[in-house]
């Protein structure tokens, strides 16, 4: 597996993406909800992957819940990048990582794909996560 590793621009959020996927030929995805595009996200996650997210100062971690609720998203309150989103707990949780946040993103360089999950139920949306997002590993929360 390769590791790409990142965080937030101050560094109090860290991030560490194993995949043996390719990161140019890897799916990368825009969200078209309020809260992605005005961040300017661009998503990936391997299922066979693995994310392992570190937090040094917890009180300089915003997580933020919004529309259906079924997701934490990670942001830094002290430099403001967005780095992760999280779906359920445990050794259940999922997640994407936002490659703008990953030290190597010019590699990621296939073109976003818009996407639009509006209409899905709250179910709907949990059964994908479980099957197309990534388990995660959290450290520091």
């Amino acid at each position: 597996m390769t590791v790409h590793s990142g965080g937030c621009h101050c560094g109090n959020i860290r991030l560490s993406f194993s995949t043996t996927l390719d990161p140019a030929s890897m799916e990368i995805r825009a969200c078209q909800c309020s809260f992605c595009t005005r961040h300017g996200s661009r998503a990936a996650a391997d299922p066979n992957g693995r994310l392992a997210i570190s937090v040094e100062n917890r009180a300089k971690l915003q997580v933020y819940r919004f529309g259906l609720r079924t997701a934490d998203y990670l942001l830094c309150r002290e430099c403001g990048v967005y780095v992760a989103a999280i779906a359920g707990d445990g050794a259940e949780a999922r997640a994407i990582v936002i490659v703008n946040a990953l030290d190597d993103r010019g590699q990621f360089s296939r073109e976003p794909i818009p996407v639009r999950y509006d209409a899905e139920s709250r179910e709907q949306r949990l059964a994908r996560r479980r099957t197309a997002w990534m388990p995660v590993e959290i450290k520091g929360i």
